[in-house]
């Protein structure tokens, strides 16, 4: 394949010529040196209309000094774009300091990813309505934009592999090479990673210290002696009354997690989730200020990039209509409402599911329910998450927000929000209503008037929801990775193979390097979003409910330095290039995470009071037990606890009690409550024993968030040596005007 032969005209479609470019208007250029390359279909080159309009859409870019040329293969039509030197001394002339002395300019500024954000800007800019390369595209007038890859051999080398999982991050080329806005992101994970180390090790040294009293707890000692105790039947499956003692694995099992270390752990949480924040803050503000960016401002940026566009630009004015505001807030209302009716969606199949194991699986129903419930919930994200995406989407459209910055700022909260709970309102509704809602055996409460709602575990709901949170931590680390690795590599080498099998690849060296580029997968504006929304979530898994899962920090280690690897090799060698943009924070995602941070001391306190049995313990050891009314009693306080926390029904008040085996043997059972023998009203020790969970919350959210206080208090957001160096070339500027 020939040059001139390549890069000379349009075929119209009665034979007639239309001139693309005079060549000698655009000077060949070394393939290293373009940047952008526009693909649409060799037929289209037959097509007049489509010709034409991409004729117009060369030639604008051409008027606003930038060069192109034209390959081709035997399928497709490729322009390399690029800027001209004129087009970078106006973006340093609309955005660079003339007072400056010029070095702390010269460090902030990289020409080669300047020219590719220009590039991509003026191409995916208007020209005018019905012009936009996007309205090309869906016109079929081109097929797609990708920047080239160029130099990225380093990286490979040194960051995409597998090999390098526990070597540092070599920060400063990433950014040389995909911009700031991607080296703050690794720059943020790393640093997240990093702090993951102590508080996996502080969660699992808890988990542990369950081991130590696996025999020896009190109330496990007692719940596997208990074979004189009946447990009445949770659900109508159930035909048989169980023995406490068969709960006896369940038991020891459940005091891993439900034990006295799990509020120090939650304690602890809440200082390290302050401490991570308020470092990373540090940090950010040291990277930044070394990049020479740290008084950079996203607005004027945005603004010179479509002066260069336009020198017609006007500014488009903030506004707000309350109507808009309205109308958003009832739709979202809707979409959380919606979320909502997700998680009740799941209580509907598991009360279903638990009538079907019942006929499948004879023992261990209500396990079987709480995994497969576990899985359900998993499939509704995957779901729910593109849902959420389209719609964030378009209430972010409908508002029309003035610049690109403020639309992914809305986008981000109107998505995370949606996000949060589509994750986590089932998760609420284990800890908080599983169980609650029940009523009392023989005055069950029903769904639809005929399945009994599902209780929790009989060793507690702390094991539901310990449950739930390992299977979808679990799959999220494993399956989603999986598949977030394996799709592209996929689609990667079948895209090659099929090109190489129809003999689509060039001979040409420079068009032989475009077509590498085009066979790569497709990126979009999300692709960088993506990867922060999911860090967000697992944030929130790690920290939300920690208290009843403390592996959570430690399966995120794991995820974490798997995630790093796989993402630098998606970016490096699997995916298109990325538009290098500026950054100096992560944006609205710092804003995210302090709400995180907050919804965890409040998730925390709540599941330490209401889910798990540490108030009933303590209660019964300083109030009820032994140790309070027998001053010299030397066994263990929680003597009798088991007993003093299952509420007694008489089996003669089943309506169908003759349908149980051995129901002539069983005159009472017991259940998991606070309630009178007599009438099976709530008792004296429910409403007290709520008044101290009611306290306990107060109290410890008090004291947790105090901590953070002091915390973000005594780590300054700023290093003293970072406002020093900002101090001195404001002194610095102000010295050079005197002269």
């Amino acid at each position: 394949m020939q040059d001139d032969e390549s890069s000379q005209i349009f075929v119209g479609p009665e034979g007639d010529q239309l001139p693309l470019v005079e060549m000698g208007t655009c000077k060949p250029e070394a393939s290293d040196q373009w940047d952008c390359v526009l693909v649409a279909d060799l037929q289209t080159l037959k097509i007049q209309k489509h010709a034409q309009k991409q004729l117009q859409f060369l030639e604008n870019l051409e008027s606003n000094g930038f060069h192109f040329k034209m390959l081709k293969d035997q399928k497709k039509v490729f322009f390399g774009i690029r800027a001209d030197s004129d087009v970078i001394d106006k973006y340093r002339t609309l955005l660079m300091n003339p007072e400056d002395s010029g070095s702390r300019d010269e460090q902030s500024f990289n020409i080669a990813t300047t020219r590719i954000r220009i590039v991509s800007f003026v191409v995916n800019n208007k020209i005018k309505p019905g012009d936009t390369f996007e309205d090309l595209v869906k016109d079929g007038v081109f097929e797609t934009m990708f920047l080239l890859h160029k130099g990225e051999q380093n990286l490979k080398n040194i960051w995409a592999r597998w090999r390098n999982m526990f070597e540092p991050q070599p920060i400063d080329k990433i950014r040389e090479y995909f911009g700031e806005k991607v080296a703050l992101y690794f720059t943020w994970l790393g640093w997240y990673t990093y702090m993951l180390v102590p508080a996996a090790v502080v969660g699992l040294i808890v988990f542990l210290s369950g081991f130590a009293l696996f025999d020896s707890s009190q109330i496990s000692k007692e719940i596997c002696s208990a074979d004189d105790i009946f447990m009445c039947p949770l659900g109508d499956h159930s035909n048989r009354y169980l023995r406490l003692s068969e709960m006896c694995t369940f038991a020891k099992l459940t005091h891993l997690f439900d034990n006295e270390g799990t509020v120090l752990f939650a304690i602890f949480m809440a200082l390290w989730a302050t401490v991570f924040l308020e470092i990373w803050k540090r940090k950010r503000a040291h990277e930044v200020q070394s990049w020479k960016l740290y008084e950079w401002d996203e607005e004027e940026e945005e603004m010179a990039l479509e002066l260069i566009n336009s020198p017609h630009y006007k500014l488009k004015d903030h506004r707000h209509s309350y109507l808009s505001s309205t109308i958003i807030l009832i739709l979202s209302l809707f979409m959380i409402c919606l979320m909502i009716g997700m998680a009740h969606v799941l209580v509907v199949y598991r009360v279903l599911a638990g009538a079907l194991f019942s006929s499948l699986v004879k023992q261990q129903v209500t396990t079987a329910v709480v995994v497969t419930g576990a899985v359900v919930h998993y499939i509704i994200i995957v779901i729910m998450t593109k849902v959420n995406k389209c719609v964030a989407l378009k209430l972010c459209t409908f508002e029309e927000p003035g610049t690109f910055s403020e639309q992914e700022r809305k986008f981000t909260v109107k998505f995370f929000i949606l996000q949060f709970f589509a994750h986590f309102s089932s998760l609420i509704y284990i800890a908080f209503i599983l169980g609650r809602i029940n009523g009392h055996p023989g005055k069950s409460t029903r769904l639809a008037g005929l399945w009994k709602l599902e209780e929790c575990h009989l060793s507690g709901c702390m094991t539901d929801l310990f449950i739930q949170m390992a299977i979808i931590m679990g799959l999220k680390q494993t399956l989603s990775n999986c598949v977030e690795y394996l799709c592209p590599l996929l689609a990667h080498k079948w895209r090659l193979m099929r090109a190489s099998k129809h003999g689509h690849m060039s001979k040409d060296p420079e068009l032989k390097e475009w077509q590498r580029n085009y066979y790569m997968n497709p990126i979009n504006t999300f692709s960088l979003f993506d990867e922060f929304m999911e860090m967000m979530i697992q944030y929130g898994f790690t920290t939300i409910f920690v208290a009843a899962f403390p592996l959570a920090p430690l399966l995120a280690l794991f995820s974490n330095l798997v995630e790093i690897r796989l993402d630098a090799i998606k970016m490096v060698r699997l995916q298109r290039r990325l538009v290098p943009r500026k950054a100096k924070d992560i944006g609205t995602w710092l804003q995210v995470l302090e709400t995180i941070g907050v919804l965890a001391v409040i998730a925390n306190g709540m599941v330490i009071a209401f889910t798990s049995e540490f108030i009933p313990r303590v209660v019964y050891k300083y109030h009820y037990g032994p140790c309070r009314t027998n001053q010299t009693f030397t066994d263990d306080c929680l003597t009798n606890y088991v007993n003093h926390s299952l509420s007694v029904f008489y089996t003669k008040h089943f309506n169908d009690h003759s349908r149980m085996e051995g129901q002539e043997n069983v005159t009472v059972c017991r259940y998991r409550d606070y309630r009178n023998e007599r009438d099976y009203n709530l008792s004296e020790q429910f409403w007290f024993i709520l008044a101290i969970r009611l306290t306990f919350v107060i109290l410890f959210e008090h004291f947790a968030l105090c901590i953070k206080l002091i915390a973000a208090w005594f780590v300054p957001d700023v290093p003293q040596k970072v406002k020093n160096e900002v101090l001195q070339e404001k002194y610095d500027r102000i010295r050079h005007r005197m002269w």
